[in-house]
């Protein structure tokens, strides 16, 4: 059992949890992007935009326990803009989205 006294047991049952994590990782931020993309092409619809800020949510809620604080902001910026009522700002999402992507070793 990993505890506070053994760090290094630690981080390794957080990079096998990474690693076994990557494939679901790699869905939600690719369902992101089509969310991004879709709303630059002004297609995004209610249904994509709620699993969007569904899927921001889990990362702003996860992203840290794995090492990437910043991810986890900006999935935080993410949903709250998704969930905000009112339209989209296309640019803003892309850019949020790009940033949440760069932070991460996918």
């Amino acid at each position: 059992m990993t505890t506070a006294k053994d760090p290094e047991a630690t981080r390794k049952m957080l990079a096998a949890l990474w690693e076994r994590s990557l494939p679901v990782l790699r869905e939600r931020c690719a369902l992101l992007e089509r969310a991004a993309t879709a709303a630059q092409a002004g297609t995004l619809t209610q249904e994509l935009r709620a699993e969007a800020m569904g899927i921001a949510h889990k990362l702003s809620g996860s992203l840290g326990m794995f090492g990437y604080p910043e991810g986890t902001d900006f999935a935080r910026r993410i949903e709250e803009h998704l969930e905000a009522p009112g339209p989209v700002d296309p640019p803003r999402l892309a850019r949020d989205v790009a940033a949440l992507l760069a932070t991460l070793p996918l």
